[in-house]
């Protein structure tokens, strides 16, 4: 959905700051409509196609909540997101069940808002594939794939989205498990409640408690406010927890204890609070293993695993990539205002033999890089990367030393996989520090990323 296509509603009291949202919004390239109190703001949903609304809490006559209520009863297709300056938690419990999709508190930055924008119109995308193709297995849940494995993979979610049990995601990096936690939500009857996501691994650990279970104004150094934390904002939704197996031992009990008593307990409180969320988890790690090992506890995965889903690897279904690569041929091409290039069918023969060890993220990335480098109107097998084309391999030269072959291959592993080390480090068999010590010592850790 190009940003020119998104009609956004402001409804904001105060002037300064409805022109200011407006402004960012139109810089944006959204379409943007404004509205300085809610009987305004419905005399506009009456007469245009709104896809978001940006409202504020506090107004006069009618607040932001009885807006939300009237958008929930008529127009349920649009996504909501509340704004104020009174941050409370009873606030955004509120909000979020009366049909808030997100809730931001200001000072907002241009990055919050913006992320819950990118939120409501990923859910707009989801809701539309979904009513687009109940029955067809290319594009369904918003996923491309008609393979037994992916035709599996939609059963599961289908079921998991008739209840609301705990789900375990496991799968390989790049598979797509934050598509499959968002499918099951969208598709449940909570879909109109918040979906939270959480990276675990990218919140330092010192910081995961008070994210996640809010906290009290003067709890600890910084703590200027009152703030709830992500399984409060979640009540009623679902939260989606990545990268579960990056949690400490002490945060997994924590989590366990929200788990079997549904109640949280914010920093600084001595208070439990209910809370009803819906958990799915996700990790590339095998946890069965991690338990085994005594890094995950074992009550918090049979918590977790309830109902446990599988994400297949790229590589066990090949037969998706062709339907994959147009589908991201014409999404990019559209994005940068070209005309959709074809592939010949040497080079697809090219990508469908490809092991790629970083899954769909990786062929997306490909798929890009060949939509902005190709000429002329084809897509061909000379337009592919190096590591894609066959190559006759040149005689091993015996005069190179150790150190020079290793730097080598450590540059020739890099390139294969597009420049990420994470990657490159599980392709070595060594762990990413490791590979960062080798690459500072052979001046190779500028390399870049491919996008």
């Amino acid at each position: 959905m190009p940003n020119k296509l998104v009609q956004i509603l402001v409804v904001e009291d105060n002037p300064d700051t409805l022109e200011m949202l407006q402004r960012k919004v139109l810089a944006k390239g959204f379409q943007a409509y404004t509205a300085t109190e809610v009987p305004e703001a419905i005399t506009i949903l009456e007469s245009h196609k709104i896809d978001i609304i940006l409202t504020d809490y506090k107004m006069p006559k009618l607040s932001g909540l009885e807006l939300i209520r009237h958008v929930n009863s008529h127009y349920p297709g649009i996504r909501v997101i509340m704004i104020t300056g009174f941050p409370t938690i009873e606030g955004a419990v509120e909000a979020v069940k009366v049909g808030a999709q997100s809730y931001i508190t200001k000072p907002f930055t241009d990055e919050e808002l913006f992320s819950a924008i990118d939120e409501a119109i990923t859910g707009i995308k989801l809701n539309a594939a979904n009513r687009r193709s109940t029955d067809n297995a290319l594009g369904q849940y918003g996923m491309i794939g008609s393979s037994p494995s992916m035709q599996k993979l939609y059963h599961s979610i289908k079921k998991s989205s008739s209840n609301q049990a705990t789900v375990l995601i496991q799968g390989e990096s790049g598979t797509g498990k934050e598509l499959v936690a968002r499918a099951i939500h969208y598709n449940s009857k909570q879909s109109k409640a918040p979906f939270v996501p959480i990276n675990c691994g990218a919140i330092p650990e010192s910081l995961l408690e008070s994210e996640l279970f809010g906290y009290i104004k003067g709890s600890f150094t910084g703590a200027t406010e009152t703030r709830a934390g992500h399984f409060i904002t979640a009540d009623g939704g679902t939260i989606f927890l990545d990268e579960i197996s990056e949690t400490s031992l002490s945060m997994q009990v924590k989590l366990l204890r929200v788990l079997q008593d549904k109640q949280v307990m914010m920093i600084g409180s001595n208070k439990a609070r209910k809370v009803n969320v819906r958990v799915i988890a996700a990790t590339n790690k095998d946890l069965s293993a991690c338990v085994s090992q005594g890094s995950f506890r074992e009550d918090l995965f049979y918590r977790l695993n309830v109902v446990p889903i599988s994400v297949p690897p790229l590589r066990e279904h090949t037969e998706d990539i062709p339907n994959l690569v147009q589908h991201f041929i014409t999404k990019y091409a559209h994005e940068l205002g070209q005309s959709t290039p074809w592939i010949s069918e040497n080079a697809m023969k090219r990508l469908m033999r490809h092991p790629w060890q970083g899954n769909v993220r990786e062929l997306e990335n490909l798929v890009y890089q060949m939509v902005l480098m190709h000429e002329g109107p084809g897509v061909r097998t000379a337009d592919l990367p190096d590591y894609l084309k066959y190559t006759i391999q040149p005689e091993l030269d015996y005069s190179r030393t150790l150190a020079q072959v290793e730097a080598d291959y450590i540059r020739a592993v890099l390139k294969l996989n597009g420049g990420n080390k994470a990657l490159a480090a599980r392709k070595l068999g060594i762990d990413r520090k490791t590979l960062y010590n080798k690459l500072e010592k052979l001046g190779l850790l500028d390399l870049p990323e491919s996008p």
